[in-house]
């Protein structure tokens, strides 16, 4: 009986890493659901809480700044 557990569960891990795995190469982290469809090595998402994947509560113009300062070497245009 032990054993039958431990091929259910060893076979329920190995399911969701596979199903974990096909959708994360669908969509990358940083992007929202219709973003970054791009097949390119070097991927950029756009600026905004729109195109990002996790939901943003309170968005004020420093956090839109530094969003579209991406990358580090160019500075916000609030200067």
């Amino acid at each position: 009986m032990l054993f039958k557990l431990a091929a259910a569960s060893i076979a329920g891990y190995a399911l969701y890493r596979y199903a974990s795995r096909a959708r994360s190469e669908l969509t990358p982290a940083a992007f929202a659901v219709g973003e970054g469809g791009d097949t390119s090595f070097a991927q950029v998402r756009n600026a905004g809480p729109d195109a990002m994947r996790s939901d943003v509560d309170d968005w004020d113009k420093v956090d839109e700044a530094v969003d579209e300062s991406f990358p580090a070497s160019d500075p916000p245009s609030t200067y």
